[in-house]
Order: C-alpha cells, then sequence, then structure tokens
C-alpha cells in the first residue's frame, strides 16, 4: 500500500473529520449501506478525498487513481478550476425549471457546437437518458416530420448503451437485460464488423444505427475504419439516422474531443456525459439542425437537465478541456502507456493484446482479471475490468509519465504474478 507523506496526512484531515461527525455520540463508524438497494457489487474501500491522480479511503491509504469513476472525473480529482465555477454558482443560483431561459446552457451549447459537427443541443443527467434521449429523436424524426412508419435501431454484440428499458434494449450484452422482461420492442442486434449481417437487418422499420466508437464495456474493442464507412454508407443508402454513443468515449477520452472524429464521420446524433463535467451528473445529446423540428415543445423534457448548477460545472470542464488541449495530452500519454505496457508485458503469453485509443486501454488477458483488480488495489493502484478478461485503464487527462511508470511498474508485477501462479496451477 502506498504510504501517506505528512502534506497527504494534513490534507485528508479535514475529510476524515467531516466523516466522524456524522458518527454517533460514542464515535462509532455509521453503519454499512444497509438501507440500500445491493445492485452494486461493492469493493471493501470507503474513498473520502482525491486531488488530482490520487483518492484516500477513510484509514488514510493512498491509491493512484486509473479508473476515474469510470472515466468522469477526467481532469481530476476536484479540478480548481471547476470548484471555483461551481462554488461562484452555489451562492447565486441552484435551479430554475427549463421553462426559463438558462444563460448557462446557451453557453455550453455553444462551446459544444463550436467544436463539433452538431448544431442542437439537448441536456439532461446521465448517459442513459442522453441515449434515451437520442433513441426518442430518431423516432420521432421520422414519424413526425419524415411521416415515416420507422422506430427500429439496429445495435451491435458486446455494445452498452445504459440501464434504462430502452438503452439495456438496446445494449448487446444478455446479461443486463436478465430479469427485465418483455423488453421494449424495436431494437435489433447483430455482430459488430459484420457488415452482411447489418444490411440484413435492415427493413422498411428501421430508424437509425447506433454504435460506440470504442466498446468499452465490452472489451475495449475499436470499430474498424472501413466497416464504419460501410455503416455511413448503408445509413446515406436507406436513409437511416447514425447514432454515436459517446458516453465513454468523449471529451477528450480517445485523443479527439470525440471519438468519431478520429474516423472522418460525422453523425446525425451523438451523446455525452461521464467525462463532460467532471463528476456532477449531467448528460448531453447532440444533433444535426435538421432534427430540429422533431424535438417541438413538449416533445421531451427533463426537469434536471443543464440547471444552473450543471451547466457552470460543464462549462468550466469544457473550458478547461480545450484550454488546456487535453485530448492531445491524451493520445500523446495514451501512446506513452501503451508502449510501456507492451515493454514490460512482452515477455508473458498471458496478455493476449494490448489496446485502445487515447487515455482508454484495455489489457486483453488469458484468464478472468477479477484477482488481479483486488490485488491492485491492495497495492495502492485502482483499476477496473472490462468484461471478464479484460483490464481497463482510464486515467486522468492530466495524468503525468511519472504516474504512468508507478502505474505499469504495480501492474506489469501483479500480471506476472497472476500469471505464473496460473501456469503453476495448470503444470501441477
Amino acid at each position: 500500500m502506498s504510504e501517506l507523506t505528512q502534506t497527504d496526512k494534513n490534507s485528508l484531515t479535514g475529510a476524515l473529520q467531516e466523516r466522524s461527525a456524522g458518527t454517533d455520540g460514542q464515535g462509532a463508524a455509521p453503519a454499512k449501506l444497509s438501507a440500500v438497494f445491493p445492485s452494486y457489487a461493492r469493493y471493501d474501500l470507503s474513498l473520502v478525498k482525491g486531488k488530482g491522480s490520487w483518492v484516500w479511503d477513510e484509514q488514510g491509504n493512498k491509491y493512484l487513481d486509473f479508473m476515474c469513476g469510470l472515466a468522469v472525473t477526467s481532469l481530476g480529482h476536484a479540478p480548481e478550476k471547476v470548484g471555483a465555477k461551481l462554488k461562484e454558482q452555489i451562492d447565486t443560483l441552484w435551479h430554475v425549471s427549463n421553462l426559463f431561459h438558462i444563460p448557462g446552457q446557451d453557453r455550453v451549447a455553444a462551446l459544444l457546437t463550436e467544436n463539433s459537427c452538431a448544431d442542437q443541443v439537448f441536456f439532461c443527467n446521465s448517459g442513459a437518458e442522453a441515449n434515451e434521449a437520442a433513441i426518442k429523436l430518431a423516432r420521432r424524426y421520422h414519424q413526425k416530420v419524415k411521416g415515416t412508419d420507422r422506430y427500429e435501431v439496429i445495435t451491435f454484440e458486446q455494445s452498452f448503451h445504459g440501464r434504462t428499458l430502452a438503452t439495456l434494449t438496446a445494449t448487446g450484452q444478455a446479461k443486463v437485460k436478465e430479469g427485465f422482461l418483455p423488453l421494449p420492442v424495436g431494437f435489433k442486434t447483430v455482430p459488430l464488423h459484420d457488415l452482411e449481417a447489418l444490411k440484413a437487418a435492415i427493413t422498411e422499420h428501421t430508424a437509425a444505427i447506433m454504435l460506440e466508437m470504442v466498446l468499452a464495456e465490452g472489451g475495449i474493442i475499436v470499430v474498424e475504419q472501413e466497416f464504419l464507412d460501410g455503416v455511413v454508407a448503408l445509413c446515406k443508402e436507406h436513409g437511416l439516422l447514425l447514432i454515436v454513443d459517446e458516453v465513454q468515449t468523449g471529451m477528450g477520452r480517445t485523443g479527439k474531443l470525440f471519438a468519431h472524429q478520429h474516423y472522418g464521420i460525422e453523425p446525425d446524433i451523438f451523446t455525452l456525459a461521464k467525462g463532460v463535467a467532471s463528476g456532477f451528473p449531467a448528460g448531453v445529446m447532440l444533433g444535426k439542425g435538421y432534427l430540429r423540428e422533431a424535438f417541438s415543445p413538449g416533445s421531451h423534457a427533463s426537469t434536471f437537465g443543464g440547471t444552473p448548477l450543471a451547466a457552470a460545472v460543464m462549462e468550466a470542464t469544457i473550458e478547461t478541456m480545450l484550454e488546456d488541449k487535453l485530448p492531445e495530452r491524451a493520445a500523446e500519454m495514451g501512446e506513452y502507456l501503451r508502449g510501456q505496457l507492451r515493454a514490460k508485458l512482452a515477455d508473458t503469453s498471458f496478455v493476449k493484446e494490448i489496446r485502445g485509443k487515447g487515455l482508454l486501454i484495455g489489457i486483453e488477458c488469458q484468464e478472468p482479471v477479477a484477482e488481479i483488480v483486488l490485488a491492485g488495489q491492495k497495492r495502492g493502484l485502482l483499476f477496473v475490468q472490462a468484461g471478464s478478461d479484460v483490464i481497463r485503464l482510464l486515467p486522468n487527462l492530466y495524468v503525468s509519465t511519472d504516474e504512468i511508470d508507478q502505474a505499469v511498474d504495480i501492474l506489469s508485477e501483479l500480471i506476472h504474478t497472476y500469471a505464473n501462479k496460473v501456469s503453476g496451477e495448470a503444470n501441477s
């Protein structure tokens, strides 16, 4: 476990005192989350403070964070500019209904549209809501604007689009659908990189094709350029909308502000969340101008979408990302990280492939990696899986070469140790 320096200890004191203030008069720790539904397989850690690339637990142990809340804290923990903007807004105005104009929304929308192919923006609270809005917009455009009977959305195996009934149906993983039958109609799933299967799935009812540029939850699978070109051609041929899910890949994560910019395409609709607001709950759906009429007044809404607080955090996050050229930095640091991993892991056949874009990196292994993830926590390094046999690395976009070197050294030792263990068990 990484030990705390005196500076770290002083920094952590306030967070621990605040936590102690919430205990009973005897100073006992609060009860575990017994009143919370057990829908998360939680790690046995309680994190109470973060700064930059580092987080601390309630015992004062320090961890190098290569999870970033699953690609959320892309500016690192507690970024100063974003925090200052949020504190300023807290003292000004928290919430008003979207029945009123919210100036911060206009500023955020301008930042996003001026730096993308989109013309219109809808604000919501999460990636699932952004994808839900995208599905609704696609259907309503075809039915109310074009006057057709199109409603089906085609997605791909191993994809992940959310946990609402529509978005989990769109998700190409059976495990997220268990126990939620009957699922909504209007979705088809085909194998990724199988253009013939995609062609066969298109009917007169097809409204859109929806995909991620990197299937993050599905194993860090990078979409091939040739296949994507074929998808775009099919959309044009059949009058379909192309929806790109950028919930995890957007906001500089892959080395471009938006991952689809690597491919030279312009989606009709794309979605953002996670890294767009530095940990504040926010989601965004963006679309082309010709879709504007489909979302007429009353057609879709979100009570908490784009509130003054959310808009302030999004604005500061996006401005920081652009001013500090963080997408470019992610590309550079991602190349360095992959290079270091390949150098340190080249001697083990346990690692099948190291892949990804920017600072969204997967290490595919011969065996399940859950034990390696837990061992990493004991060594002071936080990372997560992407499927059973892929280690997913998601450091913040300011991550330093020194921090990368520390992480790679720990990870290399963990992987080699586990590989030797598996090999020894196989030979015994």
